[in-house]
C-alpha cells in the first residue's frame, strides 16, 4: 500500500521556495543584527528532503523539542539535498533534520562545510542499497550484467541530485560492468516507489535504489543484492547539521540537539509512527506517542 509520504514527495511548496529565498511568510527582514538565519524572535528553519522520511521524522521530533523551549520552528520540505545544502550554507535554513555528509553526501559536504556545523550523529548504521523484490531470482549485483533483459535495461532510482543516484550512477555501475546494458531511471523517489508497488503488485522483476532506514523495507517485502566489491559505500551516521553560527545564537539548542541518539529499535519505531496510516498527516500527533513510549530514548528528551 503506498504511503502519504509519496503524494507528498511530488511538489515543491511555494513556502519552501519563498524559504530559501530568504523571504518566508512572517519573516522580519526589516532588521538585520549581522547574523544569517533566524534572528531573535523569529521562527528557526527546519529542512529535511521530500520523501525521505528520515529526515520528516527528525525534522517533526526537532520541531516537537524545540517548541518545548518555546522556540518557534518551521518546517519545511525540498525536493532535493542541492537547494538545501546550498539554503544552510546561505543561512536561509537553519538546521538540516538528516543529513547523510559521510559518504552519501560527501560531495555537499565538502564543498559547504566551511559554512556548516555539525551538531550530532544522531543514528550509526545507515546504508545505500540496491534492491529487488524478495521474489525475484537475482540475489547479488555481479549477477545484473548477464540479466539485464529481466529489467528491461533499467535501474529505478530517486532524485538526480540525490547522493545514492550518484554512487549508483559513478561507483556502482562502473564497478559491475553495467554502464552499457542499463539506464539510471532517475525523478524522484515518489515516482521510484509508485513503480516498485506496481512491479510488485503484478509480481513482476525489477530492481531500485534504496536506503536502509527506510519505511518501505517494512511495507514491502525486498531483498538487498548483495555488494561483494562493496561499490555502493560503507555504512555511515545520519547528521543533524546547522548553518554556522547557530549553536552562538541558541546554545542550549544546540546542547539538546547533540544529545539525540537513536538506536534501531527507537528510531524504526519513530518512522515508522510517522509514515503510518495512523497518522497520516498528523506527524506531530506521531511524535507524541513515540515520545510516550520513549521517555527515555536519549538524555534530556522533553517529555512534556
Amino acid at each position: 500500500m503506498m504511503k502519504k509520504r509519496i503524494t507528498g514527495a511530488l511538489t515543491l511548496s511555494t513556502a519552501a521556495l519563498l524559504a530559501l529565498a530568504g523571504c518566508s511568510a512572517g519573516a522580519d527582514t526589516s532588521a538585520d543584527d549581522g547574523n544569517s538565519g533566524a534572528a531573535a524572535g523569529e521562527a528557526i528553519k527546519v529542512a529535511y528532503v521530500a520523501g525521505w522520511t528520515d529526515g520528516e521524522s527528525l525534522a517533526y521530533l526537532l520541531k516537537d523539542q524545540l517548541e518545548k523551549m518555546d522556540q518557534a520552528v518551521e518546517i519545511t520540505d525540498l525536493t532535493d539535498n542541492g537547494p538545501l545544502y546550498a539554503g544552510l550554507s546561505q543561512g536561509d535554513v537553519d538546521l538540516h533534520a538528516s543529513a547523510w555528509p559521510e559518504v552519501t553526501q560527501i560531495e555537499y559536504w565538502e564543498d559547504y562545510k566551511d559554512s556548516l556545523e555539525d551538531l550530532t550523529t544522531y543514528y550509526d548504521g545507515a546504508v545505500l542499497t540496491i534492491a529487488v523484490p524478495s521474489y525475484s531470482s537475482i540475489t547479488s549485483l555481479e549477477e545484473l550484467q548477464e540479466n539485464a533483459g529481466l529489467f528491461d535495461g533499467e535501474i529505478i532510482g530517486i532524485e538526480p541530485g540525490a547522493g545514492l543516484t550518484s554512487v549508483t550512477q559513478n561507483s556502482m555501475m562502473p564497478a559491475y560492468g553495467l554502464e552499457d546494458d542499463y539506464t539510471l531511471v532517475t525523478s524522484s523517489t515518489a515516482a521510484m516507489l509508485t513503480v516498485l508497488g506496481e512491479k510488485m503488485e503484478n509480481e513482476e522483476e525489477v530492481v531500485v535504489t534504496l536506503w536502509r532506514p527506510f519505511w518501505a523495507y517494512n511495507d514491502y517485502d525486498l531483498r538487498d543484492l548483495e555488494d561483494p566489491l562493496q561499490a555502493m559505500g560503507e555504512p555511515e551516521g545520519l547528521h543533524v547539521l546547522a548553518r554556522d553560527g547557530f549553536s552562538a545564537d541558541y546554545p542550549e539548542i544546540a546542547d539538546l540537539i547533540k544529545q539525540i541518539k537513536l538506536d534501531d529499535a527507537a528510531y524504526g519505531a519513530l518512522e515508522g509512527l510517522v509514515t503510518s496510516d495512523e497518522f497520516e498527516g498528523d506527524p506531530e500527533g506521531a511524535v507524541d506517542a513515540w515520545i510516550a513510549d520513549h521517555t527515555d530514548a536519549f538524555p534530556g528528551l522533553l517529555a512534556s
